[in-house]
């Protein structure tokens, strides 16, 4: 089919002439594109083996959002929403669209969310044919020959890794650059191969446009079980999130971005993009079945040239080494990506301090404090190198996404709790017995078992008490777990140690919420930790 058998072309976007077009070509012709461009490699196991080359991660420096009138009251500009001059864009723009013009390009046709009453129409253009794979795994492909020839895009992305910006001419921070226009509702992205940053600059055109139409845009997983009760599972990365998530007890909604509607809750995406640094079978069996299949990419994982067998465990070139597969290659997820309303909510986070409880009660304002928090902490360092945990703060839970000011999303999220009467738990599955390099990390057994009793309602009998610094109210008894296991401080061989290690947290907390003190009630800010 032609560009102009379709009812919008490319010439929308300014891209006039290419050397030639693949349009919504199938995971079997991307295999073969991809391979014949030298852009992977296939394993032993059927999946496309594929590296980002120097970026293995998104690049959140080089982001942009494009200032004009349209947006420029809505959005919450600083480290986040760095903006960009509207002139600077068209001429970056333009001289893009220029270098296309011998360029080989693929496009997908899509949707973002599932829901048909919110969802996105986007249109994906890209250099390589493995990066076209990606979105097709992690959007919503059109497969209907007609309705793609009338497909009207809302966003496109047009992502050109060979194509680099020249920061002294552009306003870029770098050669690498993200920059998002909703005025002429576009996003080009170039200098990276790192196929995150589709998805991720996708994920922030939801986190914008959805609050106008008051539905919350979440950075979380989500699953259902047999009786339609809806889980959420909103967590930074390493916490959790996907991990938890996949229950052989439960069907999968999603593994990272979803809405929450007056309909309901309904995925942004088609497929999951998880991590696989040290993925076992025993371990994440739904995960590691994935790697195994004709249609997945591994990104930056380490193959043997010889026996195209995939070693997990090798990180040299990346921690950040994940699978991009369909969410129908999850047996037990949900078909239509779309559900009820929550019923419960887990706020995860991995304490490398080793203080916080594995598992807490969170009143209505301790949620509201928690999610603008959005804490966890990371280990300074490799195991060899420096030890001490370094506290990350992204307010709710995603910060580099999020445009509007963080309390627009702290109040929808409080309005749809209330409304729907869900319970929200702070589950801690970091450290216990003190901290990184001291204690150990909390047994995925206990976590699931306390996640279960939190989902069946088992919680709901025991008795609570409050953690008089880190203002938490924690479970006395959990099935499944051990008592001691439930309070840090019980687990540390010395207690003082725990009692300094817990204020210092506690502080941590209160110095980051300063920021909110100004807009979030006073309520909000007494819920929190007594730092």
């Amino acid at each position: 089919m032609s560009q102009g058998d379709r009812k919008v072309g490319l010439d929308a976007v300014g891209i006039t002439k290419s050397r030639k077009t693949f349009w919504n070509v199938g995971t079997a012709g991307l295999y073969e594109e991809a391979i014949r461009r030298g852009e992977g490699t296939l394993s032993a196991d059927g999946a496309l083996v594929c590296s980002t080359g120097k970026y293995t991660g998104r690049s959140p420096n080089d982001k942009f959002v494009v200032k004009e009138a349209s947006s420029e009251k809505n959005v919450d500009w600083g480290k986040v929403n760095k903006p960009l001059d509207p002139a600077k864009f068209d001429a970056l723009h333009a001289r893009m669209m220029a270098y296309l013009a011998d360029k080989e390009l693929f496009v997908l046709d899509a949707y973002a969310g599932a829901d048909p009453a919110f969802r996105l129409p986007v249109r994906v253009v890209t250099e390589m044919a493995w990066h076209n794979l990606f979105v097709r795994n992690m959007f919503i492909p059109e497969t209907d020959a007609a309705k793609q020839l009338a497909h009207e895009p809302q966003f496109t992305v047009v992502d050109i890794p060979s194509f680099k910006a020249d920061p002294a001419v552009d306003g870029t921070a770098s050669e690498t650059f993200i920059a998002l226009s909703f005025d002429k509702k576009m996003i080009l992205v170039g200098g990276t191969q790192y196929a995150g940053e589709m998805k991720k600059s996708i994920f922030t055109v939801m986190n914008y446009l959805l609050p106008l139409r008051d539905t919350m845009p979440m950075h979380c997983s989500a699953n259902v079980g047999k009786d339609g009760d809806v889980a959420l599972f909103f967590g930074l990365s390493g916490t959790g999130k996907t991990t938890l998530s996949s229950d052989e007890n439960r069907s999968l909604i999603g593994d990272d971005e979803h809405g929450w509607s007056a309909n309901g809750v309904f995925n942004f995406e088609g497929g999951c993009y998880a991590k696989t640094i040290k993925l076992s079978a025993e371990a994440e069996p739904q995960i590691y079945a994935t790697t195994k299949r004709f249609g997945t990419v591994l990104e930056n994982v380490v193959m043997d040239p010889n026996t195209r067998v995939v070693d997990f465990d090798d990180s040299s070139k990346t921690e950040n080494t994940r699978c991009s597969y369909p969410l129908t290659f999850i047996d037990n997820s949900v078909p239509s990506g779309m559900a009820g309303h929550p019923k419960t909510v887990i706020m995860l986070t991995a304490d490398a301090f080793g203080v916080l409880p594995p598992i807490a009660r969170l009143s209505p304002d301790a949620a509201q404090y928690h999610f603008l928090s959005g804490y966890t902490a990371k280990v300074a360092g490799t195991e060899r190198g420096v030890s001490e945990p370094t506290p990350v703060f992204s307010t709710c839970f995603g910060a580099p996404f999020m445009v509007w000011d963080p309390n627009v999303y702290a109040k929808l999220l409080a309005e749809y709790l209330a409304k729907h009467k869900a319970s929200v738990w702070l589950v801690n599955t970091g450290w216990t017995g003190g901290p990184y390099g001291v204690g150990k990390r909390m047994k995925i057994a206990y976590t699931r078992a306390m996640i279960t009793a939190a989902l069946t309602g088992q919680l709901d009998a025991v008795t609570f008490e409050l953690d008089p610094v880190l203002n938490l109210e924690v479970p006395t008894a959990c099935p499944g777990v051990p008592a001691e296991v439930l309070k840090p401080r019980n687990t540390w061989p010395d207690k003082a140690a725990y009692d300094a290690q817990a204020d210092k947290l506690a502080k941590m907390f209160s110095d980051n919420f300063v920021r909110f003190e100004k807009t979030a009630a006073p309520s909000v800010k007494a819920a929190g930790p007594k730092g």
